[in-house]
């Protein structure tokens, strides 16, 4: 494979991935609607281009990381845009969290042009994305996910293929729906025990080695406990992936009511002002 690429998308896990293409020995051509975020990418090598036409020209694959299916649909669809400007034959592998709808579009106008698409979602948070351990939710053709491996394995520790277009949005759904169950649980205990008087770090100490211990109970109920708000992955987008995932579940004629009570008291921690905090944040809905 060419070892242009093209990536378009460089907030809180776009950033560091490109690093770690760039690490891998690729060649990295970048385009950002602020270009002052990739400052430092240019200043390692990157090449800085002024449109999404210039930038995916030359590359054999084009990935992006953005915030929210609109943004997906304007890079991808809009006059100008990928499906525009790509050779064919490029990849082009998306890793937003967005609509499996969407995904599925994408491939298809890719198919007429020539174009390989593959939806790719990432789970690890920002954490994940800085130390190259982020999981791969991939959907589209199985030989063109084979393809792009070397590309999975350079930022991540885990890629698997979930099926046709749409199916890695649709892993994503299922897994944003685990990590919303596990995070109300987490609020709703630490809410209860700290109306009840219990100290908290106590109570974390136990039942983060007993049967309630999970991932995000370690890496949030610190944070939590202490008041620290600060974000890893923002209230904002786990409200947005929600949405999704709750649009599928009443498309599917399933009523899944965690989901729904999660998707309720996001919105409303975003509401409030709090989007732009981490996921802990949620425990303000408590607070009110």
């Amino acid at each position: 494979m060419n070892q242009a690429l093209a990536f378009i998308g460089l907030g809180i896990m776009g950033k560091p991935m490109a690093r770690n293409l760039m690490n891998a020995g690729y060649e990295l051509h970048v385009y950002a609607r602020h270009p002052e975020k990739a400052r430092d990418l240019i200043d390692a090598g990157a090449r800085l281009h002024n449109s999404i036409a210039d930038c995916v020209r030359s590359a054999a694959v084009a990935l992006t990381m953005l915030g929210a299916p609109a943004d997906v649909e304007q890079v991808y669809l809009a006059p100008g845009g990928l499906m525009d400007s790509a050779r064919p034959g490029t990849f082009l592998i998306d890793m937003t969290t967005s609509s499996p709808a969407l995904a599925e579009r994408i491939f298809a106008e890719g198919q007429k042009r020539g174009l390989r698409a593959l939806d790719a979602p990432v789970t690890g948070g920002a954490k994940g994305a800085a130390e190259g351990t982020l999981s791969f939710l991939v959907g589209g053709a199985a030989a063109d996910f084979e393809r792009c491996r070397p590309l999975f394995s350079a930022m991540g520790a885990k890629a698997d293929f979930m099926g046709p277009a749409g199916k890695g949005q649709h892993a994503k759904a299922a897994n944003q729906i685990l990590v919303a169950g596990t995070l109300s649980g987490i609020c709703e205990s630490f809410a209860y025990a700290r109306r009840a008087g219990l100290d908290l770090s106590r109570l974390f100490g136990l039942v983060s080695s007993g049967s309630a211990a999970s991932r995000q109970l370690n890496a949030l109920g610190p944070k939590i406990i202490s008041g620290d708000d600060s974000p890893t992955f923002f209230v904002k987008y786990l409200a947005k992936d929600l949405r999704i995932a709750a649009g599928e579940a009443r498309s599917a004629g399933l009523a899944l009511d965690v989901l729904e009570a999660a998707l309720r008291n996001c919105l409303d921690v975003t509401a409030r002002g709090m989007g732009d905090l981490g996921t802990q944040a949620l425990i303000h809905h408590y607070e009110k």
